[in-house]
C-alpha cells in the first residue's frame, strides 16, 4: 500500500464511497406518480386528510393526490437539504411553527417556497373577499421574511388555563374571581401542597411555559425585522415574575412533562390543577384523561395587568408550496378544499378541536356546541372569543436556537434563585442576575443570526 497510507480497507471503503456517490449523481431525481404530494407532520392532519382526499380527487378526475406523514423533527431537515441538492420534494407540506423559519435561510430568490402575498391579496371565486381579508392577521407573522409571506396558517391556537373544575368547587374557589395573574398566585399558595399537589403546570428547566407567558405581555424572541429582543425588559420582568412560581419553598408550578402516561396521570391524580391548553390540546385531553369528563372546564388567562391581553399561543401549523411544482393552481385549489370547503368542516373541527384561522368560517353551528368533556360548555365559543386578541410573534431563521437559549436562561436564573436565598421578585440583586444572563444568551443567538446573515 505504498501510495494509500490508511490501509487495504481504507482504500476499499473510499474507492466504495467514491463509486456509490457517482452513481447516485449520475441517477435522475425519482418521480412521485401522483399528481400532487402532500407532506404532513401531525397524525391528527394526516388522519383527518386521508379521509377526504379521494372526494377531491373524485371532483377532480384524472388528479391523484399522495398523502404522507413525515416525521415532525426530520420534517425541515429533509425539505432543507432536499431543496438545496435539487432533490424531490412534496408540492406541498405543513411544517411546525418552530421550524418553520429555517426554510427562509439565503438570498429571497433561493429561496424554493412560493411567496403566497398575490394569492392572498386576489378576491377570491364567486367575489368572496381576499383571503388576507378573511384570516387573523397576527397568524402570518411568524411565517413572513423580508415582506414575503411563505405559509398559510392552519391554525389560531389561542390559548385558555384548562383547569380541574370539581377540586376548585369542593375547596370553594370562584375562579370568574380570579382576573390577574396576581389573582392567580395568591389562589395558587393556597391550593399547593409541597410534593401532592401544585397549582398549575410550569417547568423550571424549560421555556415551553414561559414562552407563551412572554407572548401574552408582548414579548418575544424577535421583533417584526427579525431583530433579537429576548432580552428587552418585558422579558427580563416575564423571567423575574416567573421564576418564583417555579423554584423555592413557595412554589406553585411543576411539571412532568407535557404528554405521556405520566402527564395524563398527574392530571388524574390532581398533582396538578391548571394547563396552558391552547384548543389543539383540548383535544389531547378529551382523548388521554378521557375519565376527567365532565370533571375539567376552561378559563380565559389572567391578565398580566389590568386591561392586558387574556391570551396567548402555543405550537402552530404552516402550509407551504413548493417552486419545484409544476401544478401551482392546482395546488392551491387542494389547500383551500382541505382547510376551507365547508362540508369538511365539522368533522375536522370535532376530531382536533382546531379553530380555522379564517374568521366567516366560525358561524357554522359546530363550534358553538357544548362539549360534556369541558363540564357541559361550549369551548369553541370561549376560544372564538380570544382568536382575534392572538398576539403576532416574529421569527427567524435561527429561532430554534433561541428557543433553547431561553431555557438555558430560565435554568441559569432558577439555579441563582435557589442558591441565593430565594429572594422575592423585586429584588434588586436577583434582577440584576436576571438582566445579565438574558443578555449574555440573547448575545449568544445574535452572533449566531451574524454567521446566518439572512
Amino acid at each position: 500500500m505504498r501510495y494509500f497510507p490508511f490501509g487495504r480497507a481504507a482504500l476499499s471503503i473510499l474507492a466504495l464511497a467514491v463509486t456509490s456517490g457517482g452513481w447516485l449523481a449520475l441517477q435522475p431525481k425519482p418521480k412521485h406518480h401522483a399528481t400532487l404530494t402532500y407532506w404532513t407532520f401531525a397524525t391528527t392532519h394526516y388522519d383527518s386528510y386521508k379521509k377526504i382526499i379521494p372526494e377531491f380527487e373524485r371532483q377532480n378526475p384524472g388528479v391523484t393526490v399522495d398523502l404522507e406523514l413525515v416525521s415532525l423533527n426530520a420534517l425541515a431537515s429533509r425539505m432543507q437539504s432536499a431543496m438545496l441538492a435539487d432533490l424531490d420534494v412534496p408540492d406541498l407540506f405543513e411544517v411546525e411553527i418552530g421550524q418553520s423559519a429555517a426554510l427562509f435561510r439565503g438570498p429571497t430568490k433561493d429561496i424554493g417556497l412560493v411567496d403566497l402575498g398575490p394569492r392572498l391579496h386576489a378576491p377570491g371565486p364567486d367575489g368572496t373577499p381576499p383571503l388576507w381579508d378573511r384570516v387573523v392577521h397576527a397568524r402570518f407573522a411568524p411565517y413572513t421574511n423580508r415582506g414575503h409571506i411563505y405559509g398559510l396558517p392552519h391554525d389560531i391556537h389561542a390559548v385558555q388555563l384548562a383547569y380541574r373544575r370539581d377540586i376548585f368547587e369542593k375547596a370553594g374557589v370562584d375562579v370568574r374571581k380570579i382576573k390577574t395573574w396576581d389573582d392567580f398566585v395568591q389562589v395558587g399558595r393556597k391550593m399547593t401542597i409541597p410534593g401532592k399537589q401544585y397549582m398549575m403546570e410550569m417547568s423550571d428547566s424549560d421555556a415551553t411555559v414561559l414562552e407563551p407567558m412572554l407572548f401574552q405581555r408582548g414579548g418575544g424572541y424577535f421583533d417584526a425585522d427579525g431583530h433579537v429582543i429576548m432580552d428587552n425588559e418585558i422579558a427580563v420582568q416575564t423571567m423575574c415574575w416567573y421564576v418564583p412560581l417555579v423554584a423555592g419553598p413557595h412554589k406553585i408550578g411543576d411539571s412532568v412533562g407535557y404528554f405521556g402516561q405520566v402527564q395524563t396521570k398527574a392530571v388524574e391524580d390532581g398533582y396538578m390543577l391548571c394547563y396552558i391548553c391552547p384548543d389543539w390540546r383540548s383535544k389531547n385531553f378529551e382523548n388521554d384523561v378521557s375519565h376527567m369528563k365532565g370533571k375539567m372546564a376552561l378559563m380565559p388567562m389572567p391578565l398580566a395587568a389590568p386591561g392586558g391581553n387574556p391570551t396567548t399561543s402555543w405550537g402552530g401549523t404552516m402550509l407551504g408550496f413548493t417552486k419545484h411544482n409544476n401544478h401551482q393552481d392546482l395546488a392551491w385549489k387542494l389547500a383551500m378544499f382541505l382547510y376551507l370547503d365547508k362540508s369538511q368542516l365539522a368533522d375536522r373541527y370535532r376530531s382536533t378541536n382546531i379553530l380555522p384561522p379564517v374568521k366567516d368560517l366560525w358561524s357554522d353551528p359546530v363550534f358553538h356546541e357544548r362539549r360534556a368533556y369541558w363540564s357541559n360548555e361550549k369551548i369553541g365559543d370561549s376560544y372564538i372569543r380570544l382568536a382575534p386578541n392572538v398576539p403576532a410573534h416574529y421569527s427567524n431563521p435561527v429561532i430554534q436556537t433561541a428557543t433553547d437559549k431561553l431555557s438555558q436562561a430560565l435554568v441559569d436564573c432558577v439555579h441563582y434563585y435557589n442558591t441565593h436565598g430565594y429572594v422575592d421578585h423585586g429584588d434588586a440583586q436577583f434582577e440584576s442576575y436576571v438582566r445579565s444572563r438574558m443578555k449574555m444568551r440573547a448575545d449568544e443567538v445574535r452572533a449566531m443570526a451574524r454567521r446566518d446573515s439572512y
